[in-house]
């Protein structure tokens, strides 16, 4: 006995209100005479999402796309119609273009340059042999497509609305909780394999938090409950972002103390013992203030020598800059929850990140565009060898398959699932074209006949698990809906533009495979390039707070972009990868703090050791053998003066790090 599939209650109701949404756009752009009414209908299953305000993103995103796509296909089409060839290298070009600035923005804001590449395709492809057409062509896909839109926003805001708030709060209150479940296993009992299993599973869930709180945010003024919160969640997260670096860096002075001394000094575990109670929920302001007083006192300890007694003021000061940031984040949350309520928030000064604040890979994003380039143009170029009628299909679906999977690795194994989606959904096309329409003679009949299959579709859309499956199954039948007149429809021109679709997609899928796919490897190499290129910059140039906190930020996306890619291999190697990320995070951490407390120390030595330090970084992106060696002594004589001449606590602190994270098994005695 075969077993029906069961959904869960969100997945039947957004699915409904999909279906519901696609109708309504559906019967608007019947009713205004509109000449595609189910481009509509499928801009409408588009859009969708469970929460209200990622539709109302996406809407507004998709038809600012749209617009720029139509503009561009009318700019285009005009002045270069007398030439097929200049007119599809063109719009191929256009679509590398757009393709190549979403890839460089990894927000939602990405979704209106992608749209705005492959709506030209869609648009201006089958105008290449009807220019004359252009204008009112352009005008219907607007048209329809806001209707589609507006249709979607509509009922996914009134009916039942799902907020981004639980969401996006969950997140924010996972990473806190992760971030203090890390300084708890920090603090508490001795060193040993378990814990420091534990301590790695901490910092894993909260880079992965952190960047999953990135995306979420993008969404948060498409939020009627929490657009009002929006700074007090943008300063949370760049909090957020600042204890990574300050817990790895506590982590790693404790196990040097360890390393140095056989064990936690007994002043500094009674310290932790006595002030355990300033991180929980319920702390009061007078707790949190007597752990910053103590921790202070741990840099004044006993040392039997100067590398302890840099360690030393170097764990106190990290503690100190742990609790100002802790209770920074425990007011701004505190600010959410009353901004979220209706109550006034209090006005906070806090660094702001800049835009660029996650990973980019420009050299990947131009190879993705030129491989989108050069399917389209393949895919124009046999059009036009072989005068196909239907060739127009072929290449805009190059042009969408090379867009839609390029934040992928490896995007030819999605593309040919995908393209398996497809051709299951070529029946049920057929059926719906050749045998349904011509017999829906009213409205309320085409809905009884395309209920079935949407609302099923719709179903296993909302299942992340075959949301691919369903999504090629959906542009199957509604794609061969809207690129039909459906009252005319035969069996040649179905099998024509169906296969002209089909070799489009394929050959996208096979130029994807000679000139796009690349391995995890190779993706995890170029991601720690970019770090190496960052930390040339931090050591060559002055920076400021905002640019460490830009640089925190997007070194907690790169350790949440290698995990996937190093997964395979085992946990240790993810776990490893995790560990030389976190040491390149902190040696920006400290290379920026030092550049701020330059002034203190000897002009000099600073000034050649932050040449020598770009030259390694740049060495290693070159990926040459890195010269680290002379920099030990010249780092170690700089934190000797530092020590006699009584430095400020950062300088030092900063100094401890760089050698702690540039030779990490160097002799604990200081050699100058």
């Amino acid at each position: 006995m075969i077993a029906l599939p069961r959904f869960s209650r969100q997945e039947l109701l957004f699915s409904l209100k999909s279906f519901v949404a696609a109708l309504l756009a559906l019967y608007l752009s019947s009713r205004f005479g509109l000449p595609r009414p189910f481009w509509a209908m499928m801009t409408a299953y588009i859009v969708a999402h469970p929460l209200a305000s990622h539709v109302r993103s996406k809407a507004l995103y998709r038809f600012v796309g749209t617009l720029l796509g139509c503009a561009a296909t009318v700019a285009l089409v005009p002045s270069l119609s007398g030439s097929p060839e200049l007119l599809s290298l063109a719009l191929a070009l256009w679509v590398g273009l757009c393709l190549y600035v979403s890839l460089l923005d990894r927000s939602a804001r990405s979704y209106v340059f992608m749209l705005a590449g492959y709506s030209a395709a869609l648009i201006g492809f089958p105008l290449v042999e009807a220019p004359a057409a252009m204008f009112d062509t352009a005008v219907a896909r607007v048209t329809e497509i806001g209707l589609g839109i507006l249709c979607a926003s509509l009922v996914h805001s009134i009916a039942l609305p799902a907020g981004l708030g639980p969401s996006l709060l969950g997140v924010m209150d996972r990473a806190l909780g992760d971030a203090r479940q890390w300084l708890t296993d920090l603090l508490c009992g001795t060193p040993t394999e378990a814990k420091g299993a534990r301590i790695a599973a901490d910092r894993q869930r909260l880079a992965l938090d952190i960047t999953q709180l990135r995306l979420l945010s993008t969404h948060v003024p498409f939020d009627t409950d929490l657009r009002w919160t929006g700074g007090a969640i943008d300063a949370l997260q760049d909090r957020v972002a600042a204890l990574t670096p300050e817990l790895s860096a506590v982590e790693d002075c404790l196990q040097a103390l360890c390393t140095a001394t056989g064990g936690v000094p007994d002043d500094i575990g009674s310290t932790f013992a006595q002030h355990a109670g300033w991180l929980a929920p319920s702390a009061t302001d007078a707790e949190v203030e007597r752990a910053r007083v103590a921790f202070r006192t741990i840099a004044d300890g006993p040392a039997a020598s100067p590398w302890i007694r840099a360690l030393r003021i170097d764990l106190a000061t990290r503690l100190e800059d742990l609790v100002a940031h802790w209770e920074a984040c425990t007011m701004l949350r505190s600010d959410i929850d009353a901004g979220i309520a209706g109550n006034p928030m209090a006005l906070r000064r806090t660094a702001a990140l800049g835009r660029r604040v996650l990973h980019q890979d420009r050299g990947l994003a131009l190879r993705s565009a030129f491989t989108a380039v050069l399917g389209t143009c393949l895919s124009c170029a046999l059009w036009i060898a072989t005068g196909w009628p239907s060739g127009s299909a072929m290449a805009m679906g190059a042009a969408v398959f090379c867009s839609f999977f390029a934040t992928l690795d490896d995007p030819v194994p999605a593309m040919h699932k995908f393209i398996t989606a497809l051709s299951w959904s070529l029946p049920v096309s057929a059926f719906y074209v050749l045998g349904v329409m011509p017999l829906a003679h009213d409205f309320g009949m085409l809905v009884l006949c395309i209920a079935p299959v949407f609302l099923v579709v719709g179903c296993y859309m909302a299942r992340p698990t075959s949301s691919l499956s369903a999504l090629g199954m959906f542009f199957g039948v509604a794609g061969t809906l809207a690129l039909h007149d459906t009252a005319t429809a035969d069996w040649v021109s179905f099998i024509s533009s169906n296969l002209a679709l089909f070799t489009g997609a394929v050959i996208a899928a096979r130029v994807t495979a000679l000139m796009r796919s690349v391995g995890r490897d190779w993706s995890a190499q170029r991601i720690r390039r970019a770090t190496w290129h960052d930390l040339a910059d931090l050591a060559g140039h002055p920076q400021d707070a905002s640019a460490q906190d830009a640089f925190a930020s997007r070194m907690l996306d790169r350790i949440a972009l290698l995990a996937p890619r190093v997964a395979p291999d085992g946990p240790e190697a993810v776990q490893f990868a995790a560990h030389r990320a976190l040491r390149e995070l902190r040696m920006g951490a400290d290379i920026a703090a030092l550049q701020r407390h330059r002034g203190r120390l000897p002009e000099e030595p600073v000034s050649r050791l932050f040449r020598e330090l770009a030259l390694v970084f740049r060495a290693q992106m070159a990926g040459a053998p890195p010269r680290r060696a002379p920099l030990l002594p010249h780092i170690d004589r700089l934190l000797l003066d530092a020590l006699k001449a009584g430095a400020e606590r950062p300088a030092v602190a900063a100094l401890v790090g760089l050698r702690r994270n540039l030779f990490p098994t160097a002799p604990p005695a200081l050699q100058p």
